[in-house]
């Protein structure tokens, strides 16, 4: 098989007990361990094992009214990256923070400080944050509009990228003879003064050896898709159909031109979240398993919370009730479409809704041997509607043990993913770039344009 046919990316998404909603109550995951460090530490060496590229946390800044019946909720992604940086060598560390909830410089730091932990290994999942609850924790009666959200996250890019640029890579020299650490003319501040931040600088952290951390994102409303082409250099996207992601594919590389980037600056991995067994019907049978053990309430809460309608009191085995308009939706639109597009199309009942949006809460699902997963990972890579996939299993350890241990082998069989690892940092596993320093030769501060490619 050549070697210069084009491969996937491979992200492993690890979510507690697993995706599914209702894997804290199977009997092969361990939800007594979401806050054992081991637990992770073991998830991320299998990961790592099989060559994935990357692994990811997602975050939110507070408790949904529905905890009763969820076990989404556990260690915060800094101090579990950091802890699994020191048992892994080459997996990326993607964790997810808000620009909504959080200032620029503590992020800046703590990617820094991460990249610099892990030997080059970080990547930032930019969020703006899509709840209401989180709101009420950071001295808020309402979340901030939509719009208002991405425009905060727009400076709050600018400025943490400016403030990882404040150290050049020669800043630090070290002289013991001359009793000169650092090179004051390459320590800078930034006198960032905008409509959302007033930021002095430098960074106290030299600049880290990806430069930046890989920026990935994953909104898909238009304000997302947007900002993604702007800055983004990985989305995790949700798509229900080949044909739904070849459009947003084509859609959201089609924008990176008039920001001067190459469409392989941008990686697009779709969410898969998939139940494997030795036949069709053994993994069919193993999503029936895990479908019956969902709670009704918590998925009415998460469903009601998701599309902005009360559910329960419409009958579970009926259809939905009419939904708001798109722009009466103030939290997460892409994902309120995708449902809402998902139960028409299909013509689901509330019930059968529940149990499609159980795995995945939006991405896709598929039951099927390790082949035939494969095929379907297959046809989207190579039929433009991707560049790899955000593995999602549904329950854990097993999942990742089955994506690992089966699939992953028939991908590489078919020479699509690597053997081995060619590179040592992210930026290199997806083939990106380190970022130019902002600072011009002659030592004045540019100030960050959109027009910068990563």
């Amino acid at each position: 098989m050549s070697q210069s046919k084009r491969q996937m990316n491979l992200n492993v998404f690890l979510m507690n007990a697993g995706h599914h909603e209702a894997a804290w109550r199977h009997p092969e995951t361990e939800p007594h361990n979401i806050t054992d460090i081991r637990y992770f530490q073991r998830l991320a060496q299998l990961a790592e094992e099989a060559r994935f590229d990357s692994l990811f946390l997602a975050d939110g800044l507070a408790v949904s009214q529905n905890i009763k019946h969820g076990a989404f909720v556990g260690l915060e992604p800094f101090t579990l990256l950091s802890a699994l940086a020191a048992v892994t060598d080459k997996i990326g560390l993607i964790g997810t923070v808000s620009t909504t909830y959080n200032e620029p410089f503590h992020v800046a730091r703590k990617f820094a400080s991460l990249d610099h932990i892990s030997k080059g290994r970080a990547g930032w999942n930019i969020v703006t944050s899509g709840s209401e609850f989180e709101a009420k924790n950071f001295n808020r009666d309402s979340h901030l509009e939509h719009s208002k959200r991405y425009e905060r996250a727009k400076e709050f890019l600018q400025v943490t990228t400016s403030l990882w640029d404040s150290w050049e890579d020669e800043a630090i020299v070290i002289n013991r003879g001359t009793g000169a650490f650092a090179d004051n003319d390459k320590v800078r501040e930034i006198n960032h003064a905008g409509e959302q931040f007033k930021v002095r600088g430098p960074l106290n952290i030299p600049r880290s050896p990806q430069g930046y951390p890989v920026l990935v994102q994953a909104g898909s409303s238009e304000d997302g898709k947007e900002f993604a082409a702007q800055y983004a250099e990985a989305i995790f996207t949700a798509q229900q159909t080949l044909a739904e992601a070849q459009q947003f594919y084509s859609d959201v590389k089609g924008r990176l031109a008039k920001y001067g980037r190459q469409p392989e600056q941008l990686k697009i991995l779709p969410g898969i979240c998939a139940v494997i067994g030795s036949t069709e019907s053994e993994a069919k049978e193993k999503e029936l398993e895990l479908n019956e053990l969902t709670v009704p309430e918590y998925g009415l809460n998460q469903l009601s919370n998701m599309l902005k309608v009360d559910l329960f009191t419409y009958p579970l085995d009926g259809p939905l009730p009419e939904l708001p308009s798109l722009d009466e939706i103030n939290g997460n639109k892409s994902r309120f479409q995708l449902v809402a597009d998902l139960a028409k199309r299909d013509n689901l009942t509330i019930r059968q809704l529940i149990h499609r949006l159980a795995g995945g809460r939006g991405h896709r699902t598929f039951a099927g041997t390790a082949v035939q997963v494969a095929d379907q990972l297959e046809e989207w890579f190579i039929n433009g509607a991707s560049d790899g996939f955000n593995v999602m299993p549904p329950y854990l350890p097993g999942g990742l043990e089955e994506f690992a241990q089966q699939v992953v082998p028939e991908l590489q069989r078919r020479g699509l993913f690597r053997t081995e690892y060619s590179g040592r940092t992210l930026r290199e596993h997806f083939g990106l770039t380190r970022p130019v320093n902002q600072y011009s030769a002659k030592g004045t501060f540019q100030a960050y344009a959109s027009e910068v490619s990563f």
